[in-house]
C-alpha cells in the first residue's frame, strides 16, 4: 500500500463513519453560500451592524442594489441571514443560532482527524 492508498482509505473511513449525509449537505450549502466575496462582505457588515436595510448594505459595496438583493437571497436560503419586513423595506440580520450551528458543523469536520504533516516530495499533501 502506498501513501495515496493510505489517504484514500482514511478518507473512505471518515466518510463511512460519519453516516449523516444531511450534515454534510448542510456544510456544503453553507460553504457554497459563503463562496462569493460579496456574500462574505455582506455577512461581515451584518455582524458588525447587527441589522441593516438593503440600501445600507448597498452603500457599502461596489455592486448594484439588485446584485446585493440576489446575494442576500442566497444567504437567506442557506439560513445564515433573516429578513424581516419593515414597511416597504426589508431589515436583514445574521441568524446567530444558525451561525452557531454552522460553526459547530464546520468544527466537526476536523474533529478526531490527526493533522497530516507534509514535507517536500511527499504525496497526499
Amino acid at each position: 500500500m502506498n501513501d495515496m492508498d493510505d489517504v484514500r482509505s482514511t478518507a473512505h473511513s471518515a466518510t463511512a463513519s460519519e453516516g449523516n449525509g444531511s450534515e454534510l449537505d448542510e456544510i456544503a450549502a453553507v460553504a457554497k453560500a459563503l463562496g462569493h466575496p460579496i456574500r462574505v462582505r455582506i455577512m461581515r457588515i451584518l455582524l458588525v451592524q447587527d441589522a441593516c436595510m438593503c440600501g445600507q448594505i448597498v452603500d457599502q459595496l461596489p455592486v448594484a442594489q439588485a446584485t446585493v438583493s440576489q446575494h442576500l437571497k442566497i444567504l437567506r436560503d442557506a439560513g445564515l441571514v433573516r429578513g424581516e419586513i419593515d414597511g416597504p423595506r426589508v431589515c436583514y440580520c445574521v441568524d446567530h443560532a444558525a451561525l452557531d450551528r454552522h460553526q459547530a458543523l464546520l468544527a466537526s469536520l476536523t474533529a478526531g482527524v490527526a493533522p497530516v504533516s507534509c514535507g517536500p516530495g511527499q504525496l497526499g499533501c
